[in-house]
């Protein structure tokens, strides 16, 4: 007996997903996941280094002090960082798609990613130029240095480390934030996540989403960690 068509056809169910498919549905995925983050990242440190040692040296005690601009900084600053990205996400679409052309895909993750991550890392920043102990800097000042060589070896010099470990709490955050722009198409692990795992209750590619994030983030953790080791002086020692 034939059977009817509706009852032939086999139709996929939930958590169907065999493991030997994860491969060609994960690592495309991962890949559009490093080059949202590299790319972000990149202009993080690009943008949020110089805002952070203006910040340190417009403060009180800094090397060009100017309280009013210090605090037009500050707040706009502070504006960056209190809003959750998501939020932050859906609020600047219209100005995502005028830069970007587009408000899907990894083009459009990059904008608000950047714009989170950018107040993020200037304040670290700030925050490890202003552990730098003030000797250091009236040294150089004594020596004859110009503000732009104080800046480079006896501030940012002195606060590699700090500098490296901030860096990589900003790198685990941008990998945070990827995930979440994956709700809005961008691609990415975060994608896959949200749309075979959540929306198709698939199982098997959620738990393996969650592995490769944590797997992640503690691979850049430690190399994070390695890095401020090698860079500072009294650790190495003691290698």
């Amino acid at each position: 007996m034939n059977l009817p068509l509706a009852t032939a056809v086999i139709v996929p169910r939930a958590g169907d997903t065999a493991l030997a498919d994860l491969p060609g549905l994960l690592v495309p995925a991962y890949g559009e996941t490093l080059t949202m983050v590299g790319i972000v990242m990149a202009i993080v440190v690009l943008a949020g280094t110089p805002l952070g040692v203006a910040l340190h040296n417009m403060a009180p005690g800094g090397l060009f002090e100017n309280r009013a601009v210090y605090a037009v900084l500050s707040w706009v600053v502070n504006i960056g960082r209190s809003l959750p990205f998501l939020i932050l996400m859906a609020a600047i679409v219209p100005f995502t798609r005028f830069v970007t052309g587009t408000n899907i895909g990894i083009p459009a993750a990059v904008v608000p990613m950047s714009l989170a991550g950018i107040p993020f890392f200037a304040r670290l920043v700030e925050n490890c130029l202003r552990d730098v102990p003030r000797t250091v800097t009236q040294a150089a000042r004594a020596s004859g240095a110009s503000p732009l060589q104080i800046i480079r070896t006896a501030q940012l010099g002195e606060a590699v480390p700090a500098i490296i470990g901030g860096l990589t709490i900003n790198t685990i955050a941008m990998i945070e934030y990827s995930a979440i722009a994956g709700t809005i198409g961008a691609g990415g692990i975060g994608y896959v996540a949200v749309t075979y795992g959540y929306q198709r209750f698939d199982q098997t590619v959620m738990l393996a989403t969650i592995v490769i994030l944590i797997l992640t983030v503690a691979l850049v953790q430690l190399l994070g960690d390695r890095l401020v080791r090698f860079t500072t002086p009294a650790l190495r020692l003691h290698r």
